[in-house]
């Protein structure tokens, strides 16, 4: 481990994502900006021990951004293939949450992990939520935090694997283009988006109301046609999507790997397990709607929200559907956490 200015590890953490920007994208990975964030977080956290956070304030602005981008490609036409839908997505839904309960049920077998600890560490949906109830519901937040965040960080991994090989996207066919509306209306939809979104997010307390709020308001614009097809700017939404990967790439210090190292084969095979147990329940879902395969596999993906969005909205999936899954999961899951901790605690008593 080496020490590090706080000046020298932004500047890795900043050179990194420009170079494995640079050479992602020419790989034709999806969301290279974010996915090369994450890399340059890994590269810092697990090669130094200085500290490197950047202010929450920053990062609830990032979240905040990916949201107007997911929001202005919402469109009705989408809403309404999902309404015809809502059946199969609704027991795809249903199944992943039952995939993710049976792995934490499965962790929790080990003599050093509870019950309530190992469900909880690897739900599938609102890491963020979950994280900052686990103690308060009876569980060992250190492992429900490595775990959760190591979780997303598999998930992320093999996104672009997966998308790249089973699919083969072309990179830039979504909503990450430019719209035709210009840099004006462009930059209006940012701001107001973001600036009444966030505002929104201080109002209701709950988890990724960050996210929330600001898609909510840039959705209700792009359904109300009033800055035509208005859109994030490019570099706009690089600053987003880096900030975002590095933010989950930060967590993983070799401290943080050292506290689980005992489970961490188990952790991994779990994890790995349900990601293909979760591609199959997208496989259903593909051949029960009109949606296409890619769309499907990222609709249920078990957890990495912010990745999934961008990566769907880059890589031409339908991305209003891939949210309505992954935001009704997390609605789900989010709701029935304080009910399993009861049920928990009382089947260990």
């Amino acid at each position: 481990m080496t020490e590090r200015s706080p000046r020298a590890a932004l500047a890795l953490v900043v050179g990194v994502t420009v170079a494995a920007s640079i050479g992602l994208t020419l790989a034709r990975v999806p969301s290279a900006v974010l996915f090369a964030g994450l890399i340059a977080g890994m590269a810092h956290a697990l090669t130094s021990s200085t500290p490197l956070q950047a202010p929450s304030w920053l990062f609830r602005v990032a979240q905040g951004l990916i949201g107007v981008v997911i929001g202005s490609a919402v469109s009705g036409p989408a809403l309404e293939r999902i309404g015809r839908s809502l059946l199969p997505i609704g027991l795809v839904m249903l199944a992943t949450v039952l995939i993710s309960l049976a792995s934490g049920w499965l962790l929790g077998l080990r003599k050093d992990v509870s019950r309530v600890t190992g469900v909880f560490a690897l739900i599938a949906g609102g890491a963020s939520g979950v994280v900052a109830v686990a103690r308060d519901l009876g569980a060992d937040d250190r492992v429900v935090t490595v775990v959760q965040y190591l979780r997303v960080l598999v998930v992320l991994l093999t996104i672009p694997l997966v998308t790249g090989v089973a699919f083969d996207p072309v990179r830039g066919q979504g909503s990450l283009e430019p719209g035709d509306a210009g840099l004006v209306r462009d930059l209006t939809l940012v701001v107001v988006s973001l600036v009444v979104g966030l505002l929104l997010a201080r109002v209701v307390r709950f988890p990724t109301a960050s996210l929330l709020g600001p898609l909510a308001v840039a959705m209700a614009l792009a359904l109300s046609g009033w800055l035509g097809e208005a859109r994030v700017p490019e570099a706009v939404q690089w600053f987003a999507f880096a900030l975002i990967g590095a933010q989950v790439g930060l967590r993983f210090t070799r401290a943080s790997l050292v506290s689980i190292a005992r489970m961490l084969p188990v952790v991994l095979a779990l994890v790995v397990g349900m990601i293909a147990a979760t591609a199959a329940t997208g496989a259903l879902l593909a051949w029960a709607t009109p949606v296409d395969g890619l769309t499907a596999y990222l609709a249920t993906t078990p957890g990495g929200l912010f990745a999934v969005l961008s990566t769907a909205a880059d890589s031409g999936a339908d991305v209003t559907f891939v949210f309505a899954v992954q935001l009704c999961r997390l609605l789900v899951v989010l709701a029935l956490t304080p009910l399993l901790a009861r049920w928990l605690s009382t089947a260990r008593d």
